[in-house]
């Protein structure tokens, strides 16, 4: 049998996707769901345990009473201040081990997991408990970019790298060479928001997303689903292109259909 799976979710439809998985697979599951991230309906029916972000004792308590081996972190986390955070004696002494230094989202993460797998636990990706999330290259649904969204892929590319290599965020709007946004902590959905005013007059634009250049693929892989479409369709952006093998596609087949219906290209590349 399978090793026993703790989800640690944050936000969004990924921890609802791994529990669906767990369930057709057969596979015993646990949901450790974060207060003030995670969304109402995960714990519904399922077995799990609600603490807060800086609780780091209470939450491997439970994952240990739970007999969770395997850990996936799954959804979006608000990075929160120290003051929000209140963290108990566990998360204090990790952050003592960090010291002072301003980590990214990459970093920070990077340091949680190692104090898990000091743990004990076993940290895996989202892609390992449901292959079927990755992205496939070429166009998701019936739409492909035309010749100048494809120059304004390439500009997104080439920044959303360097952003990436910062440990700042994964995603880039371009319009006709101009970069109207970049990612930082308000996340991709905010980005995209921000952006659509800045549209200029003529051709749509882009929302390039993919992983930083150092990107532990357990964790914090670029995401997109229906509700990305929806916004970039509302922003007035022409599509979205994401890194093919390495991005997160909640429900292919609805980011298909939305993409169709709304006029939008969703497109994986394939990166060197």
């Amino acid at each position: 049998m399978a090793a026993k799976l703790g989800i640690v979710a944050g936000g969004g439809d990924l921890p609802f996707r791994l529990i669906e998985a767990c369930r057709a697979a057969g596979r015993p599951f646990f949901v450790l769901a974060l207060d003030g991230h995670a969304d109402d309906g995960v714990c519904a029916g399922v077995p799990h345990a609600r603490v807060r972000l800086g609780a780091a004792g209470q939450a491997l308590d439970a994952l240990r009473d739970a007999g969770v081996t395997e850990i996936v972190l799954a959804g979006r986390v608000r990075r929160p201040s120290l003051a929000e955070l209140r963290p108990d004696w566990r998360a204090t002494r990790l952050f003592a081990k960090l010291g002072m230094r301003a980590l990214g989202d990459d970093g920070l993460l990077r340091a949680v997991t190692a104090e898990l797998e000091r743990e004990g636990f076993r940290i895996v990706g989202a892609q390992d408990v449901f292959a079927a999330l990755l992205t496939p290259p070429g166009p998701v649904g019936g739409l492909t970019p035309d010749a100048e969204a494809e120059r304004d892929i390439a500009r997104g590319v080439e920044v959303a790298r360097m952003l990436g290599a910062l440990d700042v965020g994964q995603a880039v709007v371009v319009q006709q060479g101009i970069v109207l946004g970049v990612e930082a902590v308000e996340g991709t959905d905010a980005l995209i928001e921000r952006c659509g005013p800045l549209r200029r007059g003529g051709a749509g634009g882009v929302l390039v997303k993919i992983r930083k250049p150092t990107q532990d693929l357990r964790f914090d892989l670029p995401t997109v689903g229906p509700a990305t479409v929806e916004a970039v369709a509302r922003a007035g952006l022409a599509g979205v292109a994401v890194e093919a093998g390495a991005t997160l596609m909640l429900d292919r087949e609805a980011v298909a259909a939305v993409a169709d219906r709304l006029g939008v290209f969703v497109v994986g590349l394939e990166i060197a």
